[in-house]
């Protein structure tokens, strides 16, 4: 696996991009232009990235193609075209985002985002997405959620069945799924049986933790890897049987020391079980 994140230094070229990620000691990265920066730049990163064995982990593409808003829901469906295209071009892992919400809220909760016809809605816009760019290096992955598919390992494996496009693959984020007490205490077995069933699709990973409150009735919130009941071992462990350049990407912290205690932490769970980041 490959440990990476954002990068907080400035840069100006391609060159100062790597030196700057190989001064952290990340391996792998967040895509660090956008879509219009325009071929010789994007393919500039592209051969700087792999002169500097850097993975460019994945392209985000976060927008709402589920939003209630007609006008907003086709611009969210046509950006996502464009980041996978950016991913392909670029040579990123994949492209991410979220399924979408029927919510107002574009990630926000709402009593349709779990029905058969939302799940069927989904299909039909993944696909949409995936064939009018035709990928051929990137994949198009859907980041799990709590109160949006998928939400679970079974339900990540009905979609990517019902997708049934080679270029549709999985992006894991194993805190975003643990929505209840049982899945919070019995984490491991539940980051094991994401590896088993969805193993062979998953092409980056988010890198997270969390703790249980104890108001009432139930509060799960994200905090920084380290800081949380996650069992780091075994989730470093399954990483450990996947692609050797599957993309560990740490996410959602405010400053740069956040990150650099995440990373330090992670570097330790892994040389605890013998397992390089």
């Amino acid at each position: 696996m490959r440990l990476g994140g954002p990068v907080f230094a400035h840069f100006d070229d391609p060159n100062e991009w790597a030196a700057a990620l190989r001064k952290i000691g990340y391996r792998a990265a967040c895509c660090p232009v956008k879509a219009d920066a325009g071929k010789e730049v994007v393919s500039a990163y592209s051969l700087a990235a792999a002169q500097a064995d850097i993975v460019i982990a994945e392209v985000g593409a976060w927008s709402n193609p589920l939003s209630p808003d007609e006008n907003e829901s086709r611009k969210a469906v046509i950006f996502c075209q464009r980041q996978l295209a950016l991913a392909d071009e670029i040579g990123a892992v994949c492209c991410v985002n979220i399924a979408g919400s029927l919510s107002t809220v574009w990630d926000g909760p709402h009593p349709g985002n779990l029905t058969d016809e939302t799940f069927e809605r989904i299909v039909i816009e993944v696909r949409e997405i995936i064939d009018a760019v035709k990928p051929v290096r990137a994949y198009y992955t859907l980041e799990p959620m709590p109160f949006l598919y998928p939400d679970s390992p079974d339900s990540y494996l009905d979609l990517i069945r019902a997708v049934d496009r080679e270029r549709f693959a999985a992006h894991l984020d194993p805190v975003n799924m643990i929505s209840s007490p049982q899945r919070f205490y019995k984490n491991a077995a539940f980051v094991r049986e994401c590896f088993e069933k969805l193993g062979p699709w998953i092409k980056s990973v988010h890198a997270k933790d969390i703790v249980l409150g104890e108001r009432l009735t139930t509060h799960l919130d994200e905090v920084r890897p380290g800081k949380g009941f996650m069992d780091y071992h075994t989730l470093l462990r399954a990483m450990n049987q996947l692609n050797p350049d599957t993309p560990l990407m740490l996410e959602h912290l405010q400053l740069e020391e956040e990150y650099i205690q995440s990373a330090e932490y992670i570097r330790s769970a892994a040389a605890q079980i013998g397992v390089m980041v």
